[in-house]
């Protein structure tokens, strides 16, 4: 590898050990086993490189995830089990989980990674909304897209705050369909 790939390697190791907010020039540097003044030489910045180490994570987890399928005969058991996979990977990667938490919360200040995050929520809505209905990406309606997608992925987002700061507390896949349910009902009245 050369020293980007080793800086990218060295990035992805700090965020699995120390997380986003922590990790520091000098840390992945020594993990990468580069001066530190070939971060700002091939990233420009601390920034940029955890960035890109997290959003490379982020991508091979969305490509390992698939298609809304599992074990279940129903549409309903099939969701309680990709929740329930879903959940475990909140449990077997949570440093992925936090480090995303831990970016949303520096982009409050950055809005430069404040308008990356928006990119990338816009690019989602539609990958999600087409898993839902099990079509290609490019079927789904834009209604779809906005409702949805936006909100499977706030659904999403609330689910693994709940895992990353009470785990037992944490609704399982069963769980959130009876609550989807009983949302249903209660606005259908």
């Amino acid at each position: 590898m050369g020293n980007r790939e080793d800086l990218l390697a060295g990035a992805r190791r700090c965020l699995e050990e120390k997380g986003y907010l922590r990790t520091t020039v000098r840390d992945i540097a020594s993990a990468a086993q580069v001066s530190m003044a070939a971060i700002g030489y091939h990233f420009g910045s601390r920034e940029a490189l955890l960035n890109q180490a997290l959003f490379a994570a982020m991508d091979e987890w969305a490509a390992g995830s698939g298609r809304l399928a599992g074990q279940g005969e129903t549409a309903a058991e099939r969701y309680a089990d990709t929740w329930d996979r879903k959940i475990q990977d909140f449990a077997d990667m949570r440093w992925l989980w936090t480090a995303n938490v831990e970016a949303f919360v520096h982009a409050q200040s950055s809005p430069e990674l404040l308008a990356i995050l928006a990119e990338e929520q816009r690019k989602s809505r539609p990958m999600v909304a087409a898993q839902l209905r099990g079509v290609p990406q490019d079927e789904v309606a834009e209604g779809d897209v906005r409702a949805l997608g936006s909100v499977h992925i706030a659904l999403l987002t609330g689910v693994m705050v709940q895992c990353l700061t009470d785990a037992e507390g944490a609704p399982n896949g069963r769980e959130i369909v009876r609550g989807l349910r009983t949302m249903v009902e209660l606005l259908e009245r």
